[in-house]
C-alpha cells in the first residue's frame, strides 16, 4: 500500500481516464459566443440587481420589547433618555453606510455640474481597440486565467479556483444561459 502512495505523488501521478458528458442541448447552447456574452450579462445584471434599494433601519423601534407594563416603560424612558446623543450618532451613522444602488450613487455625484474637459463615468472614452489579444482574469480570485469553464465559459486560473467555481455556479452551469 505504502508504495502505490508513492507512485501517485509527484510528476507521476494516475489521472482519470473518464470523460465528462454534457447534454447536447448545453453544448450547442454554449457553442456561440453570443449566448456566452448574454449569461455574462444576465449574470452582472443579477449582481447589480442585488445591491438595490435603501435600508432604513428605525433604533427607537419598541416591537422588540413586548412589554406594555407602565413600570417597564418608564424604565425604557429612563435608559433612552441617558443614551439619546450615542443613539442619534449611531443612527446617522446608519444612514450613511445604507446600501445604495450604483445609479443612486450617480445621481448623488452630481456629475453633470463637472466642466467638460473633466472625464466622468458618463463621459469617459476608451481608444480604439488593441491589437493584442485581450487579457482575461479568474473569475474567483482575479490572476490572470489561462482556463475557461466547458460548461458556462467563465474563466479561472487553477484547479483549485475551478472546483471553487463549480461549487458556486453549480445550478448556473446546470441551467445555462
Amino acid at each position: 500500500m505504502e508504495g502505490e502512495e508513492e507512485e501517485n505523488v509527484g510528476p507521476f501521478r494516475r489521472t482519470s481516464a473518464r470523460t465528462r458528458r454534457m447534454a447536447t442541448r448545453m453544448a450547442s447552447a454554449l457553442a456561440s459566443s453570443d449566448n456566452r456574452a448574454q449569461a455574462a450579462l444576465a449574470r452582472l445584471e443579477a449582481l447589480e440587481s442585488d445591491n438595490a434599494g435603501p435600508e432604513v433601519v428605525d433604533l427607537n423601534d419598541d416591537d422588540e420589547y413586548g412589554s406594555a407594563d407602565e413600570e417597564d416603560h418608564v424604565l425604557m424612558q429612563r435608559k433612552q433618555s441617558k443614551n439619546m446623543k450615542r443613539k442619534t450618532r449611531q443612527g446617522k451613522a446608519l444612514e450613511k453606510k445604507a446600501a445604495r444602488s450604483f445609479m443612486d450613487v450617480l445621481q448623488e455625484a452630481n456629475l453633470e455640474s463637472l466642466p467638460p474637459h473633466v472625464p466622468t463615468y458618463s463621459r469617459a472614452a476608451v481608444g480604439p481597440p488593441s491589437t493584442s489579444s485581450r487579457r482575461h482574469y479568474c473569475s474567483v480570485c482575479g490572476s490572470t486565467a489561462n482556463y475557461t469553464c466547458v460548461r458556462c465559459g467563465t474563466r479561472f486560473c487553477s484547479c483549485r479556483c475551478q472546483v471553487k467555481l463549480e461549487w458556486q455556479t453549480a445550478q448556473a452551469c446546470l441551467n445555462g444561459p
